[in-house]
């Protein structure tokens, strides 16, 4: 964070706003035409996307606006603010199935997928759920939270909340182990399949003297297509999570 950022977050610790989040204060009503909440939280989306939390502050932010920092503070105070207001906007990109579906494990499928399908567009998001202030407050997020509510709790579950804590550790832990991956495999400037070719002689010599790593290592290095071995690990882990869960039914 640079000066200005800190500067900006000091300046929010005040009696008048004493709880440090975005969904605590009220928005101001002196809305700019050509800069707005929306049109700022979008285009730091763009940013964190591109080149991850370090490389977005306020100050970069503004310029890619063209907007000066004064305008900006106007809209989103601090840094961390424009975090919790990012991380709900990406939540308004995941699906949940209503709570009457038919197949609760298809829905609660469904459900992990498209989390998932969005922590891949957005490599940053998993790894700034705990850490982004209140974003748990923001509206998007919430209403995220009340359909995986209604769905388990319709499904009979007797702690819905354990239950949904359950499959979202599972969903986060690996999209956060995929995303830093894929932002490797991106940094590079190859494709997933030819970043694997190159690793693959290195990879196979370290494991090489341990027999168990060995047969894992050559399975994986050999797929013909990585995102079908992706897809394939995260179905499998997926599967294993329901089958546990599903226990916990009443027969």
């Amino acid at each position: 964070m640079n000066p200005t950022d800190r500067a900006s977050t000091a300046s929010t610790a005040n009696p008048a706003n004493p709880i440090p989040s975005v969904w605590a204060r009220q928005q101001s009503a002196a809305e700019q035409p050509a800069l707005s909440r929306a049109s700022i939280v979008r285009e730091a989306i763009v940013m964190l996307d591109a080149d991850g939390i370090e490389a977005l502050s306020m100050r970069k932010l503004g310029a890619r606006l063209n907007a000066g920092a004064t305008s900006l503070y106007r809209h989103v105070a601090t840094k961390d603010e424009l975090m919790e207001l990012a991380v709900d906007e990406v939540f308004g990109e995941i699906s949940v199935p209503p709570a009457d579906s038919p197949d609760w494990r298809a829905a609660a499928i469904e459900a992990a997928g498209s989390f998932r399908a969005s922590a891949l567009r957005h490599p940053w998001l998993a790894s700034v759920l705990g850490q982004a202030g209140l974003a748990y407050l923001g509206p998007n997020l919430m209403a995220y939270s009340e359909r995986l509510a209604a769905l388990f709790t319709a499904v009979g579950f007797p702690e819905p909340s354990r239950a949904i804590e359950s499959l979202l550790a599972y969903v986060i832990g690996m999209s956060t182990t995929e995303a830093a991956w894929l932002t490797t495999v991106a940094r590079s400037g190859e494709t997933e399949a030819d970043f694997i070719a190159r690793l693959a002689p290195a990879a196979q010599q370290a494991a090489s003297d341990h027999a168990h790593l060995a047969d894992s290592y050559q399975q994986s290095l050999a797929a013909p297509d990585p995102v079908e071995t992706r897809d394939a690990k995260f179905a499998y882990g997926l599967d294993v999570i329901l089958d546990g869960l599903a226990l916990r039914l009443a027969p």
